[in-house]
């Protein structure tokens, strides 16, 4: 019997998925911790590093990240079709690779901005990716479920690390 032959039968559901489900639980959680991490840090950041007020902090880099994010959450299913899921995630995660280093090195409030606006598109990548991935997991019946789940880890992720951080 050849290789070609031999045919793999894909079976449907969180539970025939869940090793693959979970993974995808816990990247979603580590992105949104991120998130929750830079919400408390980034405000006493401004004020401490750039004599910026928190509001005025708050409300440049928390719409840097929304506009980003947005845009690319609109065209992130788009780009699953065309390039795969896996080689999207990865390119979310590369894209969030200097945002640390921009955050670190900033010479001025603009680098936050830039480093934001990449935190956005790496998160619209990576965020709906995931969803996208948990529902091919769980196919159409479990959809619901699978985005459920996918926004109780990112957001539950948020608001713990948030809370550790402020």
């Amino acid at each position: 019997m050849s290789a070609l032959s031999t045919t793999k039968t894909i079976r449907l559901g969180l539970k025939e998925n869940w090793p693959q489900f979970l993974l995808f639980f816990f990247i979603n959680a580590l992105v949104g911790g991120l998130v929750g991490l830079e919400r408390t840090i980034i405000p006493k950041y401004a004020e401490e590093t750039f004599s910026i007020t928190a509001n005025t902090a708050l409300l440049s880099f928390i719409i840097a990240f929304g506009i980003s994010k947005s845009v690319t959450n609109y065209f992130t299913g788009k780009l699953y079709m065309q390039l795969g899921g896996r080689n999207l995630l990865i390119s979310g995660w590369l894209l969030a690779v200097p945002v640390p280093l921009l955050l670190l090195y900033a010479l001025n409030w603009t680098y936050v901005i830039v480093a934001n606006v990449l935190l956005g598109i790496s998160q619209g990548i990576t965020w709906s990716c995931t969803v996208m991935m948990k529902i091919d997991l769980v196919g159409a019946r479990q959809k619901g479920l699978a985005t459920g789940l996918n926004e109780f880890a990112g957001y539950v992720s948020v608001g713990f690390v948030a809370y550790l951080t402020a």
